[in-house]
């Protein structure tokens, strides 16, 4: 694996991490779905392989081991797919009707006095998911129903 996949994975992660799960964003970013999707996997995916591979062995006989290896493999990569996938978002450049969003978001969290900053130039969807996280914690409901 070369080192830029291995830092698409890491952003990956940290992209699910900060990504506020409320299920208000789901209707606007596919981000909700990939990451609830990417969680489950990352949980169950595993066990499935394990699983997957043992049956074939159990059922074929060692005769069929190179296609255990390659069920359990494919399972196994389900989540890195998903992680690809959010690694490769978080560091995609915002289109300017979500930069000029995510701008007066900022304005608005910095106008009732809490420490956020304005996207630059260069800012991707991990920096606005960071303002959307300090948003959903600090703004109430009524702001997100106008939505």
């Amino acid at each position: 694996m070369s080192i830029k996949i291995l830092k698409t994975l890491g952003d990956g992660h940290q992209y699910m991490k900060t990504w506020p799960m409320v299920r208000q964003l789901g209707f606007y970013f596919p981000e909700y779905r990939v990451v609830r999707a990417t969680q489950l996997a990352i949980l169950v995916m595993p066990v499935l392989a394990i699983f997957v591979s043992m049956s074939q062995l159990y059922i074929h006989g060692w005769a069929f081991l190179p296609q255990a290896v390659t069920l359990g493999l494919f399972f196994i990569s389900l989540p890195l797919q998903g992680l690809l996938w959010l690694g490769w978002r978080a560091r995609h450049p915002l289109p300017l009707t979500l930069f000029d969003w995510s701008n007066q978001l900022s304005a608005k969290l910095s106008s009732m006095g809490i420490n956020c900053h304005t996207l630059g130039a260069k800012a991707c969807y991990l920096d606005m998911a960071l303002i959307l996280k300090i948003a959903f914690e600090r703004l109430d409901a009524s702001y997100w129903e106008e939505l």
